[in-house]
């Protein structure tokens, strides 16, 4: 997992340079059971000496970010009074300046710190701060969904019996209860996976839908898309088209047009007629 939000870190300095045209963006993570985070991830950097840095959280101004949860940023690093200077060696080694400091939170706790900076002492700007804070905020949505999709696969996996038989992993259908936490487990799934950038772990989370769909493989007479087997799982789910946008992150509209394509295939005249009719295609559980 640490490798996986080190790549997220890495993409979101690469989109912060690109975005603002700051010439330098580095960042690092949280250490487990430590309250300081480890710089990891340099971008544009010219010397070494930031990195492995590790910034204890209250220190420096990463370290200002981790304790207080929210974005920092000074004019001039070496002269700032709003910080302490334990770090002004390592900074001044790669002649930063001007720096911004954003905490990546997760679930309420900070999961790691980006920084952009320039070698000349002006103001970062209102515009470069949001940008920042967008691609922290990047990193924790990839960071929620990776978390929500290994909690899913957890709770989809059957648990094997020792010594017993091998487990089947579809539903036992006399129990309506269990029958509609899968669907609703289904749905979530379906939803995620879209989200996920691990194209392994995106492929575990289908075929995790795959095991909870009561037919197996579904039916070679009805062929859907992706993304309209997405929004039949949303609708079977309860979702209303605007609740199945947004768990999808797409518009009402589009998914309007996914589920008038579903209903034409499926032969349905209703969102209820279409459900039915792919839960007997074995596109849904």
């Amino acid at each position: 997992m640490r490798a996986v939000e080190a790549v997220e870190i890495r993409r979101a300095l690469a989109r912060l340079r690109r975005a603002t045209g700051l010439p330098v963006a580095f960042g690092g993570l949280v250490e487990p059971g430590r309250r300081q985070v480890r710089i990891s991830e340099l971008s544009g950097t010219a010397t070494p000496a930031l990195s492995a840095l590790a910034v204890t959280s209250g220190n420096g101004l990463g370290g200002r970010a981790v304790a207080l949860a929210r974005p920092c940023a000074v004019t001039d690093y070496s002269v700032s009074r709003q910080i302490s200077h334990e770090y002004d060696a390592p900074v001044a080694a790669e002649g930063l300046r001007a720096v911004l400091a954003v905490p990546v939170v997760v679930r309420r706790r900070v999961r790691g710190v980006l920084y952009g900076a320039l070698r000349s002492a002006q103001p970062l700007g209102d515009r470069t701060l949001g940008v920042a804070v967008q691609a922290a905020r990047d990193v924790e949505q990839a960071l929620v969904a990776r978390e929500e999709a290994g909690e899913l696969l957890a709770a989809a996996r059957p648990r094997p019996d020792p010594g017993g038989p091998e487990p089947d992993p579809r539903p036992d259908p006399a129990s309506g209860a269990a029958r509609e936490q899968v669907r609703e487990a289904h749905a979530a799934l379906r939803a995620l996976a879209p989200r996920i950038a691990d194209p392994a772990l995106r492929a575990e989370l289908l075929g995790v839908c795959a095991l909870l769909t009561a037919g197996g493989e579904p039916s070679a007479t009805v062929r859907l898309a992706p993304r309209e087997v997405d929004v039949l799982a949303c609708v079977a789910a309860g979702a209303t088209n605007a609740v199945a946008a947004e768990q999808l992150g797409v518009t009402a509209e589009t998914v309007k047009g996914y589920l008038r394509s579903a209903m034409r295939k499926l032969g349905a005249r209703t969102r209820g007629e279409a459900v039915v009719a792919a839960r007997r295609a074995g596109w849904l559980p």
